[in-house]
């Protein structure tokens, strides 16, 4: 066998593999062979068909199965040899005249040629890493939010704007009919504020949904409406309310702090909104993170220039999924995941680069930490080693959880080093200020 290699281009290649029949006839007299001994051909005992016959009926598909093994097993061997980076896989290029009955037979493979560059995580302008605070008006509302939903529910005549009401919206046409629990403040429609206040139970009143809510999700959870239906749904819904209640706040107390934290862990206001501070502040440093890597992710992609061997993975693509595509589809796919492609390509050169890698000790700490988080949510704040040992194991022994959890991992490492090596500003902002600037 012989395999020899035509760049045409920086990024394309044909690879020409001769196959002689000294390389396959070998296993191929063999299989046949096999055959033999176990055809059941009428008119002959078995294992004594001729090996003529055998030949005729199994001989060619025989010896296709065995050329095409050679020639995977020929092109992986060689691009690992060769060390190639190539794009998608080998294209077979088309042979109509290609003959079976031939000795010799001469195949031709398109290769796309990753591109040569280099990559540069200091960019010209700083990129900001924001460190989003909770300031004192969320902390308050936290609290406020805090001592509402362990109060205690106190029954109302009527309804007034404080009031947190049960009742049943109902609509025959769009089969509607759900109980739903919500407060006034999360009413949007003046109207409807207007013909909730004063209502007492057993009272129907008839509510327009479009614009009802403040939040088309608070229209979707109390209506039961798709999402795709909430935003447009414009018809009269019947409310026969069965509840009025108010809330009167739970006391700040010891009694309340143990319910949140554990017995002893705060111990005054001082040490609540501290705490709530911490949480929340951890919790909003991985959303600080997350727009820092994307801003990274935008400026490399930016501003790394290099070609693509696009004809050839248009070609790829059409043939690379589970349905085929077309010329025009292949395009368009292209075009959509070209700059993925572009980031994919960077990411493992900067991972190559600062040799940067996850092994399994690695992965094993990272999925006790994440054991650990998790089974503090439910008040198992000191588990032991070797529990925590024993269900990484379990988890380990999963193949999709290990790619998923060294995927993150592999994020973990390249958000250090790009707060490292990247021209990085600090800039504290409210979370408030950092959704409305950002989510808005």
């Amino acid at each position: 066998m012989n395999i020899t290699r035509e760049n045409i281009d920086a990024l394309n290649a044909v690879l020409k593999v001769d196959i002689a029949k000294e390389d396959y006839s070998d296993k191929v007299e063999k299989i046949l062979s096999d055959y033999r001994k176990s055809a059941n051909i009428p008119g002959f005992r078995k294992g004594h068909v001729p090996m003529t016959m055998v030949k005729k009926q199994y001989g060619k598909a025989v010896l296709v199965d065995e050329v095409n093994k050679l020639l995977q097993d020929a092109l992986n061997k060689y691009l690992t040899e060769e060390k190639l980076d190539v794009l998608g896989n080998p294209l077979p290029k088309a042979q109509d005249d290609l003959d079976w009955d031939a000795d010799s037979f001469t195949f031709e493979f398109e290769l796309g040629l990753a591109p040569e560059f280099e990559v540069e995580l200091k960019s010209k302008d700083p990129i900001t890493h924001y460190s989003i605070v909770a300031d004192d008006k969320m902390i308050d509302d936290q609290v406020e939010h805090i001592r509402k939903q362990y109060g205690k529910l106190i029954s109302q005549d009527a309804v007034t704007k404080d009031s947190e009401i049960v009742g049943v919206f109902v609509n025959e046409e769009k089969e509607i009919n759900n109980k739903a629990t919500f407060t006034l403040d999360k009413v949007k429609s003046k109207t409807a504020e207007k013909a909730l206040i004063g209502a007492k139970v057993g009272d129907v009143v008839t509510l327009k949904t479009k614009g009802l809510f403040k939040d088309d999700h608070d229209l979707m959870s109390f209506l039961k409406v798709a999402h795709d239906d909430a935003h447009e749904l414009d018809v009269d819904v019947t409310f026969t309310i069965e509840e009025i209640n108010t809330r009167e706040l739970a006391d700040l107390d010891q009694e309340l702090f143990d319910k949140l934290f554990g017995p002893g862990v705060v111990s005054s206001v001082t040490e609540l909104k501290a705490k709530i501070k911490e949480d929340s502040e951890k919790q909003f440093g991985q959303q600080g993170d997350q727009k820092f890597i994307n801003d990274v992710t935008e400026y490399l992609v930016e501003n790394t220039k290099f070609d693509l061997p696009a004809a050839f993975l248009q070609k790829w693509m059409q043939t690379a999924g589970e349905d085929p595509l077309d010329a025009d589809q292949a395009k368009e796919e292209y075009e959509n995941s070209e700059k993925s492609m572009r980031y994919q390509l960077i990411e493992g050169k900067i991972i190559e680069k600062h040799n940067l890698q996850v092994t399994f000790d690695d992965l094993k700490d990272f999925a006790k930490e994440m054991i650990k988080v998790q089974m503090a949510q439910f008040g198992q704040t000191d588990p032991q080693d070797k529990e925590l040992e024993d269900i990484a194991a379990r988890i380990l022994s999963n193949k999709d959880e290990v790619k998923r959890l060294s995927e993150q991992l592999m994020s973990q490492k390249l958000l250090e080093l790009y707060k490292k090596e990247a021209n990085r500003e600090e800039k504290e902002i409210t979370y408030d200020d950092f959704v409305k600037e950002f989510y808005s």
